[in-house]
């Protein structure tokens, strides 16, 4: 029987979406295939520190990573080794990895910062590369290459928060003509629609731009598109990635905030999307196209908006290169739903993220001496 890949689940993080990513963590290692992936579960606190246990439940138990006697801290070796080694004098934390599954979310895991790292480790990873990653995460960077490119988004404002901290009148009044009301305040660099606000009014703007400016440091404000469905596809690949069903989101609140996605569970998925079969074509190529756009790898959810008036009308909304992997994940619905279920999903990507680590083997940085 040949050796098990060896795969560590990466989860926690020090974002808003800690717990988000515990869940998705949880949902992998109970899934996994254990014949084919001999599986160690690392959990990141909220300080940034990394930690093993014997017993991965421990660090899953309570939905959150929190340090305690019976949790090592570790680390990775980032000089080529791919080991984890223990940070208290004890040892190795086990043998070497092949793949890494990095389950987070938002800053600081997302964002290309952990990607980086994993590169310098000369390991196999699941997901965007640090470009990738560091553009999808970043709304307004992600939209900047999606209008190069010609595709069709909502249209926004990017507001710096010094600024608006120094000149919130002028920053309001500037929105107010561009955009009027109902207006959407994202921070630019977070997901699970954690810190976003539908603001109606100057002071339902004032709050919700103090509410994103407690996550980022550059806010996004959308224009309203109006009645519109919301739609999402689930795209999986490489170079040539594969496009889900497209599925729609009926959100029970007035949008689909963090509440509605985690916590009442009231909104409606509608899989296959109730819309003609010739605009889930487009909407699916458009997918392809975003994904491409931003180098993304591995897996991305690539949210959409179609006018319910006018299905000719297609607006891109973002694309999230790690989205949200637990069972009520709009990702994993949408390949069961598309002929691949949550064991296989999980195979793919790990495959995937072997199959980018020997492209990427396959460059050399090494010159030569004949031009020296």
């Amino acid at each position: 029987m040949p050796d098990k890949i060896r795969v560590a689940v990466l989860f926690g993080g020090r974002s808003a979406e800690h717990e988000v990513s515990v869940t998705s963590a949880r949902s992998v290692l109970e899934s996994i295939d254990r014949e084919k992936y001999e599986v160690t579960m690392i959990g990141i606190d909220r300080g940034g520190r990394w930690l093993a246990a014997a017993d991965a439940t421990k660090l899953l138990a309570s939905g959150r990573v929190e340090a305690d006697s019976e949790l090592k801290p570790v680390s990775l070796d980032y000089v080529g080794g791919r080991e984890l080694v223990t940070l208290d004098g004890s040892g190795d934390a086990g043998s070497k990895l092949d793949v890494i599954f990095p389950i987070l979310h938002g800053p600081y895991g997302e964002d290309g910062t952990v990607q980086g790292l994993l590169e310098l480790a000369g390991i196999a990873y699941v997901g965007a590369g640090v470009l990738g990653s560091a553009v999808g995460m970043d709304k307004d960077m992600a939209r900047r290459v999606l209008r190069a490119e010609g595709l069709p988004q909502v249209e926004y404002a990017s507001v710096l928060r010094s600024r608006w901290r120094a000149e919130p009148d002028m920053v309001r009044h500037e929105l107010e003509r561009d955009f009027g009301y109902p207006m959407f305040i994202k921070p630019a660099n977070l997901g699970s629609s954690v810190g976003i606000t539908k603001a109606h009014d100057a002071t339902e703007f004032t709050a919700g731009m103090n509410e994103a400016a407690r996550y980022d440091r550059k806010l996004i404000v959308e224009v309203d598109v109006g009645d519109c469905r919301e739609v999402e596809v689930a795209v999986l690949g490489y170079e040539d990635p594969e496009m889900s069903v497209v599925g729609e989101i009926e959100p029970a609140n007035e949008f689909y905030d963090y509440r509605a996605k985690y916590i009442d569970g009231d909104s409606e998925l509608h899989i296959p999307a109730r819309i003609r079969p010739e605009t889930a074509g487009k909407v699916r190529q458009l997918a392809r196209r975003v994904f491409l756009a931003v180098e993304a790898t591995g897996l991305s959810r690539v949210d959409f908006f179609v006018s319910r008036d006018d299905e000719e009308r297609i607006l891109v909304n973002e694309i999230n290169t790690m989205p949200g992997f637990t069972p009520i994940s709009m990702y994993p619905k949408l390949w069961a739903a598309s002929g691949v279920d949550y064991g296989q999903l999980i195979d793919r990507l790990i495959q995937l993220a072997l199959e980018r680590h020997r492209d990427r083997q396959d460059a050399t940085t090494d010159r030569g001496r004949a031009d020296w």
